[in-house]
C-alpha cells in the first residue's frame, strides 16, 4: 500500500511536561485507524501537530512524501490533509450555507477578505453537494444555532472534506452526541470517505465505534503509542487493558457468525 503519512521521532514539551514523545507512525492510502488513549494521554496533542495547529518539539512529519513540519493548517488543506474538531468550529449565527461559502472562500486564496463575494456560483453548487452527502441538506438556510449537535458534527466534518482533501484527521467526532445519533452520524461520515476514497485517522473514546468503523488502533499512553495494530490485537493488549480501556473488549460478532 503506498504511504500517505510519516512521522518519525515526533515529540512536544511544555516546560518540563512532556506532551508526546517519540511517536513513529505510518500510516498507508484507504486505511481508516482510529487514536485511542485516556484523556491527556496525547491523542489530541499528535493531532495537533500533524495538521499545523501546534509546532512539535522534535522530530519529522512527511505527508505523501513531503516534509510538512512547519505547514500552517491553511496550507496543509491545500495540500491534502484536513480536519475536523471536537467543538466545532463554526459561526453560529450565520446560515449553514453561508458557513460553507466562508470556508471554501477562505480555502481559495492565502488571505481571505471579506470584501470578495463569498456566495459565488461554484461555491454555492459545492457546498449544495457536500451537504446532501452528509444528508444535513435540509438545514442550509437554517442559522446554525438551530441545529442540534450531531448535525453540528457533520457540519464541521462538511467543511473538512470541502477542499477534496486525500486524508482526514477526525477529533471524537462522536462526542457530545447522544446515543441515538452516533451510529447514524458515524454511517454518514464513512460513506462520505469511501466514496470520496480518503484516508482517516479518528480520535475516539467510544470502543464501539472504534471497533465497528476502524481495521486498526493507535493506543496512546503518557503521550506514547503503546501499541499499533489491528483492532482485535490491540484491545486484547494488557497493557492498553490496563492503561486505556480498563477492560476487555471483544469484537462483536457479525451479522451471520454462529
Amino acid at each position: 500500500m503506498t504511504e500517505i503519512l510519516r512521522t518519525e521521532g515526533l515529540s512536544r514539551y511544555f516546560g518540563a511536561v512532556t506532551a508526546a514523545e517519540d511517536i513513529n507512525v505510518t500510516i498507508s492510502e484507504g486505511e481508516i485507524v482510529g487514536v485511542i488513549g485516556a484523556n491527556g494521554a496525547g491523542k489530541t496533542t499528535f493531532i495537533n501537530m500533524v495538521t499545523g495547529y501546534l509546532p512539535p518539539s522534535q522530530g519529522t512529519i512527511a505527508f505523501d512524501g513531503s516534509p510538512i513540519k512547519g505547514m500552517g493548517p491553511r496550507k496543509l488543506m491545500r495540500k491534502g490533509l484536513a480536519r475536523s474538531f471536537q467543538i466545532p468550529q463554526l459561526f453560529l449565527e450565520l446560515p449553514v450555507i453561508d458557513n460553507l461559502a466562508i470556508a471554501l472562500s477562505a480555502a481559495e486564496h492565502r488571505q481571505f477578505q471579506m470584501i470578495r463575494p463569498v456566495r459565488t456560483p461554484e461555491r454555492i453548487k459545492a457546498a449544495d453537494e457536500i451537504l446532501e452527502q452528509m444528508n444535513i441538506n435540509h438545514y442550509r438556510d437554517e442559522m446554525v444555532t438551530a441545529m442540534p449537535q450531531g448535525a453540528r458534527k457533520l457540519l464541521d466534518i462538511a467543511i473538512a472534506m470541502l477542499g477534496n482533501p486525500r486524508m482526514l484527521l477526525l477529533d471524537e467526532p462522536t462526542s457530545g452526541v447522544s446515543m441515538e445519533e452516533k451510529y447514524t452520524l458515524m454511517d454518514t461520515v464513512m460513506e462520505a470517505v469511501r466514496q470520496r476514497g480518503l484516508t482517516v485517522l479518528f480520535v475516539e473514546h467510544d470502543m464501539e465505534i472504534v471497533q465497528r468503523y476502524v481495521s486498526r488502533i493507535l493506543a496512546f499512553a503518557s503521550g506514547e503509542v503503546i501499541k499499533d495494530g489491528p483492532v482485535d490485537e490491540v484491545l486484547a493488549d494488557a497493557k492498553v487493558q490496563e492503561l486505556v480501556t480498563g477492560k476487555h473488549h471483544r469484537t462483536p460478532e457479525k451479522e451471520g457468525d454462529a
